[in-house]
């Protein structure tokens, strides 16, 4: 099981994304897709508390209420780590040391847990002075309420910024970083976040793993995605180029008799220093194929084929 950064969280390479539940999913399917993520083995879940305040009649923390019931029905919540966000709530927006305070807590009693594993800061406030939003993090894990604090949507710069105040103020100092990365999204990443990541030693968790769906093959003509929930999202990927890459992981897929997104996951898993890929599922039909990325190992030569395909790719997302 890999290590999450310099934490003693060891996850498996695959996370789940709470981003559906409460939204494309209801709850008792909701609950349906982590019983059967952790009947796999599965045990890494990732949330946020803005998570689905875009839906219609949802008001933000509706996925963190879900994985909350599926804690208390299921018993599982020493079985798996939880990571969640603040930043983005309607109710608990920036990163002030007085709102960290409220979200968190906001969090806890959604969940209905006592810690969170992994608390990131969701997107950079720069109305808030830097050491304010590292102190009260830093104070969340005093207290108890957090293990391991992360960042994520930071620039190269801010990121080491964050980095080099905990360390010069003795303060909990991040162990992850969430940037969008994926075969059609390889930067800013790959330039700017990557190098920085490896010389810091944080664990890699990519979002957006299968470019909301493009990677999955399911998108092949603009009508495929015309009038759907992630029609804004996938129309940026749909370029000639990232077609192509949609085209040379169907061949791997069809080698390795697995899903296009299994391959699409299993290259993500093999990059420098990432530690799970962050994928969801709206139901448990979805989720054998993002499963099965964990035990697929790409060749040297299939990875490459996917690499030279994506290089080409420039997308709008």
């Amino acid at each position: 099981m890999p290590r999450i950064g310099s934490s003693d969280l060891h996850v498996f390479p695959l996370a789940l994304g709470g981003n559906v539940f409460g939204w494309t999913a209801d709850e008792s399917t909701s609950h349906q897709v982590l019983d059967a993520y952790t009947a796999a083995g599965g045990d890494f879940i990732d949330t946020a508390d803005v998570y689905s305040a875009w839906g219609d009649g949802n008001s933000g923390g509706e996925s963190e209420t879900v994985i909350g019931s599926w804690f208390a029905a299921s018993g599982k919540r020493d079985d798996v780590t939880i990571a969640t966000k603040v930043s983005q709530h309607p109710e608990f927006p920036g990163l002030s040391a007085d709102n960290v305070a409220k979200a968190a807590r906001a969090s806890l009693q959604r969940l209905g847990t006592d810690r969170i594993d992994l608390y990131y800061a969701h997107f950079d406030d720069q109305d808030t002075p830097l050491e304010e939003t590292v102190r009260a993090f830093d104070q969340l894990v005093q207290e108890g309420l957090v293990r391991f604090t992360a960042i994520s949507n930071y620039s190269r710069e801010r990121a080491a910024e964050w980095i080099r105040i905990a360390e010069a103020n003795g303060l909990a100092r991040p162990v992850a970083i969430q940037p969008h990365y994926n075969l059609v999204t390889r930067q800013p990443y790959e330039s700017e976040i990557a190098p920085l990541a490896h010389d810091a030693g944080l664990g890699v968790v990519p979002y957006f793993s299968l470019a909301a769906g493009f990677l999955t093959g399911k998108y092949r003509t603009k009508d495929d995605f015309a009038g759907k929930d992630r029609e804004g999202q996938v129309s940026g990927y749909f370029t000639d180029a990232g077609l192509a890459v949609v085209d040379a992981l169907e061949g791997i897929a069809t080698a390795h008799d697995v899903e296009i997104a299994t391959v699409a996951l299993a290259w993500l898993q093999a990059q420098p220093d990432v530690v799970a890929p962050i994928a969801s599922a709206r139901n448990t039909e979805q989720l054998p194929a993002l499963l099965a990325s964990a035990d697929l190992e790409l060749d040297v030569e299939e990875l490459q084929t996917l690499s030279d395909a994506s290089a080409k790719v420039r997308t709008t997302v």
